[in-house]
This record gives C-alpha cells, structure tokens and sequence, in this order.
C-alpha cells in the first residue's frame, strides 16, 4: 500500500520512545535532585573538611598546607584520648540497653490489650522531643540542689546527702548515658514492633503445637525472623550515637574536666571554641576511619543473615 504524501506537511520521523519513557532518562531525572543535595551538603563539606585538616587554619588567618601535623597533633592529646574511650563506651552500653528495652517493649506492644495505639503514640514522646528541650530537662532533674532524683533517693531512703551528678566524672558520664538510653529507646522499640508484625502468627503456633516453650518459640523462631531489622536498627543507632553532639554539649559540655567529651563536644570545643579550625576539623576527621568501619562490619553481617 503506498504513502501519499500531503502537500505542504513535511514528513518528521516519529520516535519510537519519547526520553521520559526511558527508564534509564526517568532513574536520572529522579535521582538528580538527592544526589545534588548529597554532593551540596554532605560530599563538599566532607572534602573541605579534609583539606582544612591538612592547614594550620584559624580564624580570621588563612592557614598553609601541614600535612598529617594536626593528626600526629591530636594523638598526643590525652583529652582527645579520652575522647576515643568515651566515645566508644557510650555507644556501646547505650546500644546494648536501647536493644534490650527496646525489643522488649516491642513484645509488650505486639499482644493485643485496651489503649495499645494511645501508649504507642505515648512511647514515642522521648524520641519526638527536641533533643535540646528534653536535654534542659535532664539537666534539671540531675541539678544537685533541685534535683528531682536526689529528692526522690533521699525520700525513699537510699542517701543522705547530696549527690553532684553532673559533678562527678562517673556519674556525669552514667547521666548522659541514661538521658540516651531514655531518648532512643522508643526508636527501638518501634522499629522492631513493625519487625514483629511482619512474623506470621501461624508459625508461633505451630511451634506451641509442637511443644516449644515461649523463650523456645522467641529465640528459634521469632529471634531469627527479627534479626535482619535489628541490624539495620543497630546500625542507624550506632552512626547516629557515634557522632552525637547535643545531648553531651546541653548536659556537661565534656565536663566535668574534659571527662565526657566525645568526638563531636571535643572538635566543636578546639574548632569553634579555641579558633583552631585545622584541628578541629582533624578532631572530627578522626571519627571516620572507626565509624567506616563499624558500618562496613554491621553491613556484611546483614549481608550475611539476609543469604542465609
């Protein structure tokens, strides 16, 4: 059959796939804005702050290159030591803890009783507040002269005097460890509610048929079922706590001498506080290598249970 052509209308060729309709075009289109935003805030600082820890920057003074200076610098620091150790020590208990309150108010949460959806709201209060807000709270509480807690201890009989929570570079750093325990154990405990009520109801009663006790039933059957949110819950507290900030800063600001600082309170403390941005930034910097590999480590292991 033969094409006539229309006088005066020239012929364009049609295309077969407009570039919207392109898989590989849309995946771009929609992945341009995250990763510009990703490259803007997070890859440009990052490199920055690489290169600025490499100069003897300060405020106000343009700064020449050192090299590794600033980290040989800080590794003879015994605050920046004790940094290191707090840093670690407080991400580890506080993890432990949150796991274990967390999992089991997510059971608690997970059977069927009145007012379940108004107590799930009310659990989540500690991880809705501001940080900042619920921190000045704390503090309050742990005041040695107002202290709610050390009127509540005296009343029931357990001290006589005083206590300086905040004070004391033990308790300071057991108080700033319970404030976090306290703030992320709704995360938890949410998070792994959902994880439960993704676990059939049918495979826990075919195990009770079987004769399997409840902590039978839990650590064979749900525990294993579970584990692969519990990581990936793991890994999102361990990030967020290696690097935490505000809650150490409002509460002891890394005293009481230099006892609780962190990473994050020590770099903002020499960075901003001291105009020594080099070293601030090779304070910060020094975090990356430990928390790289943590991540690395939790994300081979949930490789690893998820190909089981």
């Amino acid at each position: 059959m033969a094409v006539t052509a229309v006088p005066g209308v020239v012929n364009r060729p049609i295309p077969r796939l407009r570039r919207m309709e392109d898989e590989r075009w849309l995946a771009l289109a929609l992945l341009a804005p995250t990763a510009i935003l990703l490259g803007l805030f997070i890859a440009y600082p990052f490199f920055e702050g690489v290169l600025l820890s490499m100069t003897n920057t300060r405020v106000g003074i343009d700064g020449q290159f050192v090299g590794l200076k600033n980290f040989h610098k800080i590794w003879d620091d015994s605050i920046f030591r004790t940094s290191v150790w707090n840093t670690f020590w407080y991400t580890g208990v506080t993890t432990v803890f949150k796991l274990a309150l967390g999992l089991w108010l997510a059971m608690l949460l997970n059977r069927h009783f009145r007012g379940k959806a108004l107590i799930r709201a009310f659990i989540l209060l500690p991880f809705i507040i501001p940080t900042v807000l619920s921190t000045f709270a704390w503090k309050w509480m742990f005041d040695p002269t107002f202290s709610v807690i050390n009127w509540t201890l005296f009343q029931l009989g357990f001290i006589t005097q005083r206590i300086n929570w905040l004070g004391d570079p033990d308790l300071a750093m057991t108080s700033i460890i319970i404030v976090n325990i306290w703030r992320g154990v709704p995360f938890f405990a949410i998070s792994l509610l959902a994880g439960l009520q993704t676990i059939s109801p049918e495979l826990q009663e075919a195990a009770a048929i079987d004769g399997a006790r409840p902590w039978q039933r839990f650590w064979h059957v749900t525990w294993p079922l579970l584990l692969p949110v519990t990581m990936v819950v793991v890994l999102f507290s361990v990030i967020q706590t290696f690097a935490d900030f505000q809650l150490v800063y409002v509460m002891t600001g890394g005293g009481p001498a230099n006892a609780t600082h962190l990473f994050a309170t020590y770099a903002y403390q020499i960075g901003i506080g001291t105009g020594l941005l080099s070293e601030g930034a090779a304070i910060s910097l020094a975090m990356f290598p430990f928390l790289f590999l943590i991540v690395v480590v939790q994300l081979l292991y949930i490789r690893r249970v998820e190909t089981r």
